[in-house]
């Protein structure tokens, strides 16, 4: 499998500190690819996507560990109003890129959904879940990987429910957590 090009450092130019929404915006760029590559991996695993909106759902859980677990990198690396402007940029930037994807491979429904506020919602309930959860070495605990397997599991069909939690435990999560940690420890380095 083909790695996934994603920034772990910023070019020098002195010691200016980043702007949280900078941070945010390339940081949800890597954190879009993971996703995406998440549900285009469960795809060839001859997982049964079947539709747009089930690979959309699958993305946005995904995105919601994925910025949890971001979060939870920031806590000793920033202080809490930096990680909590970076959180928030990094949540609304996800959002837009959920919408601008839903927009353009499904059809306009009439209903006038908000995507974002729905997308922004599912993290916020997420992040309060996951919060009950320990990070052991900076990784996320065994319950946390079983917490994200059961959330994915609701969404996929029947046949697939039995066996996509261990997809997501032993292959998905791991190779997403290891980019997240490069990723942060890149870009919130400080000198």
């Amino acid at each position: 499998m083909k790695p996934i090009r994603v920034k772990t450092h910023w070019f020098k130019d002195g010691d200016q500190p980043r702007d949280p929404a900078e941070t945010a915006s390339v940081l949800a760029l890597t954190l879009w690819k993971l996703a995406d590559r998440f549900t285009e991996n469960l795809s060839k695993a001859d997982y049964d996507i079947i539709t747009p909106q089930r690979g959309f759902l699958l993305m946005a859980e995904f995105l919601a560990f994925e910025v949890q677990y971001a979060d939870r990198l920031a806590y000793n690396r920033i202080d809490d109003a930096t990680r909590g402007a970076l959180i928030q940029a990094l949540a609304k930037r996800l959002a837009e890129f959920m919408e601008e994807n839903i927009r353009a491979t499904v059809p306009d429904d009439g209903e006038g959904y908000d995507y974002q506020a729905g997308f922004i919602d599912l993290i916020n309930r997420r992040l309060v879940d996951y919060a009950t959860f320990d990070l052991v070495d900076e990784k996320p605990a065994f319950a946390t990987l079983r917490y994200l397997g059961n959330c994915i599991r609701d969404i996929m069909d029947k046949r697939d429910q039995s066996w996509i939690i261990d997809q997501i435990m032993e292959i998905e999560s791991p190779a997403a957590v290891e980019t997240i940690q490069k990723t942060m420890r890149g870009l919130l380095e400080t000198e």
